[in-house]
């Protein structure tokens, strides 16, 4: 019998497989995302948005790398910016060194730059920090940004000290009539890498060797009794971590005509980390919505509050204590009740853990904003506003409202608690009756 065909024991029939509907399944998903990539400028069209998503290209495909080590093989690294930090500047020295001697190179060819640089420096440093795992490897990582970090600020020659290194990417060879000046040509410049990066990044999942990165990850001491050595798994892993790094590093230079110590920074190593938890490191996808998240709320949150970095490490201190799975893992939680049918019964519950989250939410916004107003900002005075209301953070009646409604909170979650518990034991035992394993 050929591969194409599958015999039934129970019918006696002979099912054929279509290889072409299979193939068709397999490349969906990316081909929806290829029409959404294509037509978001045209739903999103102001240039805020277009700066926005722009900047969500260059996250997914960070956050992406940084799970290759994290989510597939096991390393947090605590430096992983430094790859994406030296992918900006040596593009940016691409650039300018096209633009000097004329050298026949388009814009869009000059990401590989970055990632050569990534992958280069990683080759380097990979090679000392994978011989150890765990602790010391986050250590040697951490110790390793801080050595590329003080450098920039050593070799200003070619690091720029802290105004960094500037250039021109309306300069370089023209393929087309595009010169990639405008945001809305350099979104699709962005995206056309950010979908071939996560392209490539999920193909080497599924190969024998991103299968090996998991056993590693897994089992580190039977990976090697099967005849396979961990830390060159891991040095590999780390490699092509560096190389996409070094890509979104250089899309981020691009996109700003600017590199900077900034882009290496301790900062840039965290918010890379946070997106990846948030999003959630068990799966694939899961890196991608963080990125999203992250992205969105860096920008619009850094307009609204001071302090927007703190709703970060609070929203990632939430994640890792009630959500380990981050966002996917939440989706992947519920995908099991809706083919079940059964996500209705849930619904009610749900409705009603909205109104202590918003307490909550609210009450923990007004604790921290008040006390920026009063002990950060104590020259402005203790006049503020929040969602539009003004008030003396000084009177007592703010400070009581915030207590009320903190209490609130967790008194309605008491009280909902058991009935959304209940709903997901009915929910779980229509699912197994059903077939379906939660």
């Amino acid at each position: 019998m050929s591969d194409t065909t599958a015999s039934n024991s129970r019918s006696g029939e002979t099912i054929r497989a279509n290889p072409r509907s299979s193939a068709l399944r397999a490349a969906g998903p990316w081909l929806l995302s290829a029409a959404a990539l294509v037509a978001l400028p045209f739903i999103f069209r102001s240039d805020t948005y277009l700066t926005v998503m722009s900047l969500m290209g260059i996250a997914i495909v960070f956050a992406l790398s940084y799970n290759m080590m994290l989510g597939q093989t096991g390393m947090l690294s605590f430096g992983h910016a430094v790859y994406y930090g030296l992918g900006a500047y040596f593009v940016v020295h691409g650039m300018n060194w096209a633009i000097a001697t004329r050298a026949p190179i388009p814009l869009p060819l000059m990401p590989l730059v970055g990632g050569i640089a990534g992958l280069g420096f990683a080759v380097i440093f990979g090679w000392l920090s994978t011989k150890r795992s765990g602790t010391t490897f986050s250590m040697i990582s951490l110790g390793l940004a801080e050595l590329v970090g003080s450098s920039s600020l050593i070799l200003r020659t070619f690091f720029g000290g802290e105004e960094g290194i500037t250039t021109n990417r309306t300069k370089l060879l023209r393929l087309t009539d595009w010169s990639f000046g405008s945001q809305f040509q350099m979104y699709y410049l962005i995206a056309a890498w950010c979908l071939i990066s996560a392209v490539v990044m999920y193909a080497l999942t599924r190969t024998p060797f991103g299968r090996m990165c998991n056993a590693v990850r897994e089992n580190p001491e039977r990976a090697q009794f099967v005849g396979y050595n961990p830390q060159v798994v891991r040095y590999i892993a780390f490699c092509l971590s560096g190389f996409f790094a070094g890509i979104a590093g250089a899309l981020a230079g691009i996109n700003f005509e600017l590199a900077n110590a900034n882009l290496f920074g301790a900062a840039q190593s965290g918010t890379v980390l946070l997106a990846t938890f948030i999003g959630g490191i068990g799966t694939f996808v899961g890196p991608v919505l963080g990125a999203v998240l992250v992205s969105y709320l860096q920008v619009m949150l850094s307009d609204i509050t001071e302090v927007w970095q703190l709703y970060f490490g609070l929203m990632f201190i939430a994640v890792v204590m009630f959500a380990p799975g981050g966002l996917a893992g939440l989706v992947q939680m519920h995908a099991p009740v809706v083919r079940a049918g059964v996500i209705g019964r849930l619904m009610p519950s749900y409705l009603m853990a909205i109104v202590p989250a918003l307490l909550l939410l609210l009450g923990v916004v007004m604790l921290i904003e008040m006390t920026v107003q009063l002990a950060v900002k104590q020259s402005e005075g203790p006049a503020m506003k929040l969602f539009g209301i003004g008030f003396n953070a000084n009177q007592p009646w703010p400070w009581l409202l915030m207590v009320v409604l903190l209490a609130s909170a967790y008194a309605l979650f008491r009280l909902v608690s058991p009935r959304l518990s209940a709903a997901w034991d009915s929910a779980r035992v229509t699912a197994a009756e059903r077939g379906i394993v939660i």
